[in-house]
């Protein structure tokens, strides 16, 4: 593996063979370290972020920040995957549906090559909407370079994104809704509501990494990372589940906090490819 310098040095030589490019930024640190470096290199770049209900509110908020502080060419679109009725259907392969509709949409922006921030871990991982890249011949310039998700990171804090560099995984909100059971464009923002009190809340109490709200059928599984072992009599277990209960009580949510169960995180938890068929 490279070492932090010359992964950079890589990258930003790869960056140069292409010129200008579009990149799709979802406000992640994969992403986002992309489109500083490739705009730092060439500003003549231009960055699209999607905005929709499974897109966390600070991720776009982070995205407006820093195209302020690098003073990139952003456009913020609408990809309208959420009316796409086989996104909504939420089948295995829903990321498919996603990116293409992603993809689709940039096309109708601009003529640049459009570039993503895959990185080599992102191979090894079942990644549906890869198929949808490699469809509308979206360019990964991580990979070229030979760049995995330790390295990226490692990028980014050399180049002093402190907010950046150490960022926690933020998939979108439609991943936190069980395989099988129809994205809900209202109940996305209550998702997103309900992880960042739980964030406040948690985070006071225990050496917090991640906190995940589980859509499951009637059910609403908080899921904890931590360094540390739960305590399941702990008050702030108690104070997080009367949390969810209220957030989604109050926008007529009810019979999904039916049941409402704290547990350690689990990746990918919502993520049940074997019992549906995949269609492309």
């Amino acid at each position: 593996m490279k070492n932090r310098s010359a992964a950079l040095n890589t990258l930003e030589a790869y960056l140069a063979t292409l010129g200008p490019i579009s990149i799709a930024v979802s406000g992640g640190v994969d992403s986002m370290t992309l489109a500083i470096v490739a705009h730092r290199a060439n500003s003549n770049c231009q960055i699209y972020h999607a905005i929709s209900p499974a897109v966390p509110p600070a991720a776009t908020a982070r995205v407006k920040r820093y195209a302020n502080l690098e003073n990139w060419n952003l456009e913020i679109i609408n990809a309208q995957e959420i009316n796409d009725p086989e996104y909504v259907a939420n089948p295995a392969n829903r990321c498919y549906f996603c990116k293409s509709n992603l993809y689709t949409t940039i096309k109708k922006y601009t003529g640049l090559p459009i570039a993503s921030g895959t990185n080599l871990d992102d191979l090894s991982d079942y990644r549906p909407g890869l198929i949808a890249a490699e469809e509308s011949q979206v360019i990964h310039p991580y990979v070229h370079a030979g760049i995995d998700k330790k390295t990226l990171r490692k990028i980014a804090k050399s180049l002093g994104l402190n907010d950046l560099h150490d960022l926690p995984a933020a998939p979108c909100l439609s991943s936190r809704v069980t395989t099988g059971l129809a994205i809900d464009a209202v109940l996305l923002p209550l998702i997103a509501e309900a992880e960042e009190q739980l964030w406040l809340i948690l985070n006071a109490e225990i050496p917090l990494k991640g906190v995940r709200c589980r859509i499951r059928p009637s059910e609403v599984a908080i899921e904890i990372e931590c360094d540390e072992a739960l305590d399941p009599e702990a008050d702030y277990n108690r104070l997080a589940m009367s949390t969810v209960e209220k957030i989604f009580t109050d926008n007529h949510y009810s019979d999904q906090v039916a049941s409402i169960k704290i547990e350690p995180y689990k990746r990918g938890s919502a993520f049940l490819i074997e019992t549906l068929e995949i269609k492309t």
